[in-house]
C-alpha cells in the first residue's frame, strides 16, 4: 500500500477496520501529535506494531495540537504529519481526527490493543479515553520511553541555537 493510501478518512477507516476483523487480525492503535518526528517516536511505533497484526496511528488535528501544546504549535500541518507517519514501515494506516481527544476515534474503530509511550502512566493518560477503552475491553499497553528523545527536548535545543 502506498503512503497516500495509508491515510484514511472516516469512511475509509470503517471499511479498513472491518477488513481486519474479517481476517481475524489484531489491531493496535496509538495516537498523538507527532509534530516533529524523532528516534523516540520511531522506536515507539516499531514497538507498538509488534503488539498485534496492524498499527493504526491517530493524529491530533492542528486545532487539537494548538489546544494541547499552545500557540506556535503544531510545527507541521496535520496532513504533513500524517504523510510522514504513513511512510514508516511499522505504520499500516493513519487517521487525522478532528476532536481534541481520541474518544470518538477510538469508539469508531474499537482496537484490540491501545498503546501509549512510557512517558505516560495509567493515571496520566486521558482518563476519559482510559474509561472508554476499559469499557470496550481494549488492552492498554504502556511502552518504555527512549531516554532523552522527545519533541520538547528537540525544540529546546533548536531555541538555544
Amino acid at each position: 500500500m502506498g503512503t497516500a493510501n495509508k491515510i484514511l478518512t472516516a469512511p475509509d477507516l470503517a471499511r479498513w477496520r472491518e477488513g481486519l476483523r474479517r481476517a481475524g487480525k489484531k489491531l493496535v492503535v496509538t495516537n498523538g501529535c507527532f509534530d516533529l518526528l524523532h528516534l523516540g517516536h520511531v522506536t515507539y511505533l516499531e514497538q507498538a506494531r509488534r503488539q498485534g497484526d496492524a498499527l493504526l496511528v491517530g493524529v491530533t488535528s492542528d486545532a487539537g495540537v494548538r489546544a494541547l501544546k499552545g500557540t506556535g504549535r503544531p510545527l507541521n500541518r496535520a496532513e504533513d504529519r500524517a504523510a510522514v507517519l504513513a511512510a514508516l514501515q511499522s505504520v499500516d494506516a493513519v487517521h487525522v481526527f478532528p476532536e481534541l481527544d481520541a474518544r470518538d476515534f477510538l469508539k469508531s474503530i474499537v482496537p484490540d490493543v491501545y498503546v501509549k509511550g512510557g512517558d505516560y502512566t495509567l493515571d496520566t493518560i486521558n482518563q476519559d479515553e482510559r474509561r472508554l477503552l476499559e469499557e470496550l475491553g481494549v488492552k492498554i499497553v504502556l511502552l518504555a520511553v527512549v531516554a532523552g528523545k522527545s519533541t520538547s527536548a528537540l525544540l529546546k535545543k533548536i531555541h538555544r541555537l
